[in-house]
């Protein structure tokens, strides 16, 4: 057997092996990731907040500010030591779930903290005057 053999060549080659699988699977991630941030574009219209994202499928969402019931943040334990936050957002209408994100319609991942609160908050204050106004 190649590996029970009394020289440790063939543990080299499955060590070797290993690790090219692992630089493989890091490269494709990093790449795929790259290519998710390049193709994801949001706006905060005068109407609607709208998110395009394209990869391999395209999906297209414009959430008009009156339909939004909750912003939130959401930083898990790596993207807190990356410095990064992700914005959730809920609508009327749209199906609860238990797990986090699942049950929001609009998603925008990989901003700075900074940013993350500027756009949580010009969303809520735009979202809040819309109701108010009736629009």
């Amino acid at each position: 057997s190649l590996i029970f053999s009394k020289d440790s060549s063939g543990l080299t080659v499955l060590l070797v092996g290993a690790l090219i699988l692992i630089v493989v699977v890091v490269v494709l991630s990093w790449f795929c990731s790259v290519l998710v941030y390049k193709n994801y574009k949001y706006e905060l219209s005068e109407d609607a907040y709208k998110a395009e994202r394209v990869v391999i499928n395209k999906r297209y969402v414009s959430i008009p500010y009156e339909m939004i019931q909750n912003v939130d943040l959401h930083r898990t334990l790596l993207a807190r030591i990356l410095g990064l936050s992700e914005i959730l957002i809920q609508t009327a209408g749209y199906g609860a779930s238990g797990s986090i994100g699942k049950g929001s319609e609009g998603k925008l991942p990989g901003l700075s903290v900074q940013d993350a609160e500027k756009i949580r908050d010009s969303l809520i204050v735009r979202a809040k005057g819309r109701k108010e106004s009736g629009l």
